[in-house]
């Protein structure tokens, strides 16, 4: 009898067929909620929490097709960047910021600084909703937007604005660049960039964690971002 050359336990072992995207959008649909939760100071009226939970679900899909294998340890990590990153990019392109929001992103920002200065001490929710006639959701709301253009602001720039890396050396410097300058905050901000971009809790929970309310801890945020820039610009 002639050898045909094949092996008759190779011609069956055939690799099985990877999970289906339904079932990958059903098991990860709560990190999907978790990012849009997160994101939650880059959401305005125009935007809402379905909206953003079905860009994350276009996200996930990519992150799955891009992935090449079965999920594993990494995959969460890998796949919630990229669901995040699907947000923003969403965010961007709608220009999510009218010039209604603009305007009293700016007249909220201006009534804190003179309350801070007429007081000598950070203003409370209460104060800054008095003195802008409207409520301390309303409050929120508007420190959400200001800490929000902030946090734009740093990240458009480490992506092309600051130092565009043309070389893994490039990557390298930059990283070494960002764990100095974080090292240079004092440990209140460290704590609470953590919380934000490696604990991945959103500003309510981290309101609770650190005993302020959530717009004190959007105010916190957006100093942090803003000294992150500039010590990152004087850096480089």
């Amino acid at each position: 009898m002639l050898d045909s050359g094949w092996d008759t336990h190779d011609e069956l072992a055939v690799s099985p067929p990877r999970t289906g995207e339904q079932a990958i959008l059903t098991r990860y649909l709560p990190l999907v909620k978790r990012a849009a939760s997160h994101l939650r100071s880059q959401v305005s009226a125009s935007f809402d929490q379905e909206d953003m939970e079905q860009v994350g679900m276009m996200g996930l899909l990519e992150a799955w097709r891009r992935y090449g294998s079965e999920p594993d340890a990494q995959f969460e990590s890998y796949a919630f960047k990229r669901i995040r990153g699907s947000m923003l990019d969403e965010l961007r392109r709608l220009d999510w910021r009218p010039r209604q929001l603009r305007q009293q992103v700016h007249g909220h920002n201006q009534v804190q600084r003179e309350l801070f200065n007429r007081l000598g001490r950070n203003p409370t929710e209460q104060e800054l909703a008095q003195a802008l006639d409207c409520s301390v959701e309303e409050v929120r709301q508007l420190a959400y937007a200001s800490q929000a253009e902030a946090l734009q602001s740093l990240e458009e720039w480490l992506e092309s604005g600051g130092k565009a890396p043309t070389a893994e050396s490039d990557d390298v410097d930059m990283a070494m660049t960002l764990s100095k300058v974080l090292g240079s905050l004092d440990k209140r901000e460290q704590l609470l960039l953590s919380l934000y971009y490696q604990q991945e809790l959103n500003m309510k929970e981290i309101a609770l964690v650190l005993g302020l309310t959530e717009s004190r801890v959007c105010q916190l945020h957006k100093q942090c971002v803003l000294q992150l820039k500039q010590r990152l610009v004087d850096s480089i």
